[in-house]
């Protein structure tokens, strides 16, 4: 079984920034994420990286190739630039953008390969799930 991943799941340093923007803001270190990213998918791994602000990621052309070798992309609400952006290098139409402006938690696009999905899965803030999978800060299992 060939199997390989990394998570930067929008984990935050103690002042709150985003760390894999901190990780790929560097030349060197987006190279070797990027030479990363192509290796495990090579191997059959399942790379899998979160962030915040696409925008910081995407001015980076090392980090364009990790989102261009990605066969699946959820994304969630997204502040007017990374919208922007992220509408001209997917080429999400002005129907699909609407599900990723404004979208209330739980809401955005999933997209595999050239199938763009609008969802809507809330889950109720009285389940374990949601103290699991919740990233506000201040609430869930960690806080």
């Amino acid at each position: 079984m060939k199997a390989a991943c990394t998570v930067w799941a929008g984990a935050k340093d103690p002042k709150g920034s985003d760390l894999s923007a901190f990780l790929l803001r560097e030349e060197q270190t987006a190279a070797f994420s990027c030479e990363i990213w192509k290796r495990f998918r090579k191997w059959g791994g399942i790379p899998t990286g979160a962030t915040q602000n696409v925008k910081d990621l995407l001015s980076s052309p090392e980090i364009e190739n990790i989102l261009e070798n990605s066969d699946f992309i959820c994304l969630l609400n997204q502040a007017s630039g990374d919208r922007k952006i992220l509408a001209e290098r997917l080429n999400l139409s002005p129907q699909q953008q609407r599900y990723i402006d404004n979208a209330a938690p739980g809401e955005g696009l999933l997209i595999y390969e050239q199938v763009v999905l609008p969802f809507k899965n809330p889950i109720p803030r009285d389940t374990q799930l949601y103290q699991i999978m919740t990233t506000r800060f201040g609430e869930g299992a960690t806080s």
